[in-house]
């Protein structure tokens, strides 16, 4: 990454969340010129071995926020698990929010969210908006839509709070199950692929963009992230053309995921995250600056750094455990393989740790990551 930033103090970021994220934000924290703290919800909490400080409790617990906010100079996120009312409470005190709570509403809030962007022309699945199985919207709805998908409004990731019905009577048990707040019921799409595109907006909203990539789902989660697509230009400004007016529209600061079906319609958004993301983990190693440091750039009120790829071809891995442990120093033996292990105790279903393989060719780049994951011990498997 090319400096961006005089030589004055750190900028003290304080974020909420000590997870993998938070852990990466930490180990890009020198390159964006800040100090990091976090707030952990456990000691044993993964981004505490490479923050400057820690704040134990939970998200949203107010007096570990006000503890968190009088340490730092502004506060930014790892997650999305978090009570809106309370950000903005912290705001109305004068404390610096990046994203606000404002912008935050819809990542957190998807029946929010998925309101918003249809009123601003923004394709979406058809959806309704409900509270209980027996609503007559829903029934509308269910009569017209062969196939769908039931989420929760609120605090779901990683495949929770996602339910994909085989049947109608499903489908409304999968709203009750979810029903102590809005639920979102959306048609399901025939698919070509699955995209992501990542920009980055500063305070002054400067924005720049990484390269779009395809990525691969299994169970709610995403097990693989490639460099490039391979899919059609067009399709590729229209990614980085819609990403930029959903920053605009929330008025976000930071990272701004956007996660993309491409269909025979053209592009439809699935979901957004106003942090770093999954989808951009291959940016360590394969672009000029990673979309941590970025995002660390934007929320202390930097100026940002390119977001250019610097190499032609990226595969990035999820390692998710398996029913056995792997070996991590065989993985890290796999030649060409970059292993990030996120210093988590081994757990089936856990997400320990991601391996990236750059180079001139992708597939030989989606060989040798794959080859690394499994000897990591991930229970995924290739598509």
């Amino acid at each position: 990454m090319s400096s961006t930033l005089q030589p004055t103090a750190p900028v003290r970021v304080g974020i909420v969340g000590a997870g993998q994220l938070a852990r990466m934000m930490g180990s890009a924290a020198h390159e964006a010129n800040v100090e990091v703290t976090v707030l952990a919800s456990s000691p044993d909490d993964c981004a505490i071995a490479t923050s400057d400080h820690s704040v134990i409790g939970a998200p949203t617990d107010a007096r570990a926020l006000h503890r968190l906010s009088r340490l730092v100079d502004v506060i930014t996120f790892d997650h999305e698990l978090v009570d809106l009312e309370q950000i903005g409470q912290l705001e109305s005190l004068g404390v610096t929010v990046r994203p606000s709570a404002r912008a935050l509403s819809y990542s957190v809030d998807k029946a929010h969210q998925r309101r918003e962007f249809r009123r601003a022309g923004i394709a979406v699945p058809d959806f309704v908006i409900t509270r209980s199985g027996s609503d007559r919207e829903l029934d509308e709805f269910l009569d017209r839509t062969e196939n769908v998908v039931v989420k929760s409004a609120r605090g779901g990731y990683d495949g929770r709070g996602v339910i994909f019905p085989a049947t109608r009577a499903d489908a409304i048990e999968a709203v009750e199950s979810f029903a102590r707040g809005e639920v979102v019921v959306e048609e399901r799409l025939e698919l070509l692929c699955e995209l992501s595109q990542i920009v980055v907006r500063a305070v002054d909203a400067q924005c720049v963009t990484y390269p779009l990539v395809r990525t691969v789902q299994s169970e709610g989660m995403c097990v693989e992230v490639t460099f490039p697509a391979l899919v059609d230009s067009r399709v590729e400004r229209q990614a980085q053309s819609l990403a930029r007016s959903i920053a605009e529209l929330t008025g976000a600061v930071g990272v701004v995921a956007v996660e993309l079906f491409l269909t025979t319609q053209g592009l439809v958004v699935n979901e957004i995250a106003l942090r770093p993301h999954n989808s951009g983990h291959w940016t360590i190693e394969g672009a000029v600056t990673s979309q941590f440091a970025n995002h660390l750039l934007a929320v202390s009120g930097a100026r940002l750094s390119s977001a250019d790829a610097c190499v032609e071809a990226a595969a990035m891995v999820n390692v998710v455990g398996a029913d056995r442990e792997g070996s991590l120093v065989a993985a890290m033996d796999v030649a060409g393989a970059h292993v990030h292990d996120y210093g988590k105790s081994w757990r089936r279903g856990r997400k320990l740790g991601h391996v990236t393989a750059v180079g001139d060719d992708l597939a030989s780049a989606h060989v040798r990551a794959w080859e690394s994951a499994r000897a990591y011990g991930t229970k995924t498997r290739e598509a």
